[in-house]
């Protein structure tokens, strides 16, 4: 289901246990609730819950490449306790669901290399590491502070 308002605190929850999982420090725990309030009213940011055991964030823009919005998926995660029930892949299916409902012509991730799980699901329901062009691209940021 996608989260609406009323849904925030349960999406900030879900965040704040995804960043503890990941082992990162920021996002501080006082920033969460109200980013996710902007983000939840914001109509180019979805979040799709399993109740409370896990959630995708999904980012929509316009493709300058295939004149369609493209999906960026930013975020799946699900809680140990529902991992090894087909909620991931409940939730990877809706995110496409949503993709194409919304005239996607693509969805595009990052996954760390070690995330064998995350991995394999994202390629069993059709995710692929092929280059977009003739050759490999490489996903990079550059942290402004």
């Amino acid at each position: 289901m996608a989260a609406g308002p009323q849904d925030a605190a349960i999406v900030a929850s879900l965040l704040m246990a995804f960043r503890d999982w990941m082992g990162y420090a920021p996002p501080e725990v006082e920033t969460v609730p109200a980013t996710v309030a902007t983000l939840i009213e914001d109509p180019n940011t979805v979040y799709l819950l399993a109740g409370d055991a896990g959630f995708a964030q999904l980012r929509f823009r316009l493709s300058a490449w295939t004149g369609v919005e493209d999906c960026w998926l930013e975020d799946v995660f699900v809680r140990e306790s529902a991992r090894g029930t087909g909620l991931g892949r409940a939730l990877v299916e809706k995110v496409l669901a949503v993709a194409r409902e919304r005239g996607c012509k693509r969805v595009e991730l990052d996954v760390q290399s070690d995330n064998t799980g995350a991995r394999a699901l994202y390629a069993s329901v059709g995710f692929s590491d092929t280059p977009k062009g003739p050759v490999h691209t490489y996903f990079m940021s550059a942290r402004l502070e």
